[in-house]
C-alpha cells in the first residue's frame, strides 16, 4: 500500500510539473512571429569570429582609416537590422579580435556583407563563420543599448 502511495505521489508530481512547464501565460505569439522564433523562442543566426588577418600595413593613418570604416560599416549593418551583435575580444593567444552575430541565416549573404567591411576586405582581419542557434529575442537588446550608450565609437 505504501509503495502505491509513493508511486501515485511521484506520478502526480510529474504531471503537475509537466503541466506547469507547458502553461506559460507570458507567451506573445505576435512578438514571437515578428522575430522569427520557433516553438522554443529560438532561431538560426550566423556567428562570426574576427581574427588577425595576414595583411600588414605600416602606414598608421591608413590603418586608422580602415578601422574607422570598419566601425562605420558595423553601424550601417546594425541600423539595417542585419548585424545584431558586434564587439571586440580581449587580447588572446588565438589572435581572435572580435565577434559578429548576424540576423541572417544564409551564409552566402553573410560572406557578401563581410566583404563590405574594409578591415576584412583589406586583409587586416580574417573571419571564421558558423551557424548559431540562439534566442530570437536577441535583436531586441539593441533598442536598449541606444538608451545607455553615452559615447559612440
Amino acid at each position: 500500500m505504501k509503495k502505491h502511495f509513493y508511486l501515485l505521489t511521484l506520478l502526480f508530481a510529474f504531471i503537475s510539473l509537466t503541466s506547469f512547464a507547458q502553461q506559460d501565460t507570458s507567451y506573445n505569439k505576435a512578438l514571437a512571429d515578428s522575430l522569427g522564433a520557433d516553438e522554443y523562442g529560438m532561431k538560426q543566426y550566423t556567428f562570426v569570429i574576427l581574427k588577425t588577418g595576414n595583411t600588414t600595413i605600416d602606414d598608421q593613418d591608413k590603418v586608422n582609416a580602415i578601422f574607422r570604416g570598419h566601425l562605420d560599416n558595423i553601424t550601417r549593418l546594425a541600423e539595417e537590422g542585419k548585424l545584431i551583435v558586434a564587439g571586440p575580444l580581449t587580447k588572446n593567444e588565438k589572435e581572435y579580435r572580435g565577434i559578429f552575430i548576424f540576423n541572417i541565416k544564409d551564409p552566402k549573404e553573410v560572406e557578401s556583407l563581410l566583404q563590405t567591411d574594409p578591415a576584412i576586405s583589406s586583409g587586416l582581419l580574417a573571419t571564421e563563420t558558423y551557424e548559431w542557434y540562439g534566442s530570437a529575442a536577441l535583436p531586441k537588446y539593441l533598442e536598449f543599448h541606444t538608451m545607455i550608450e553615452k559615447n559612440k565609437p
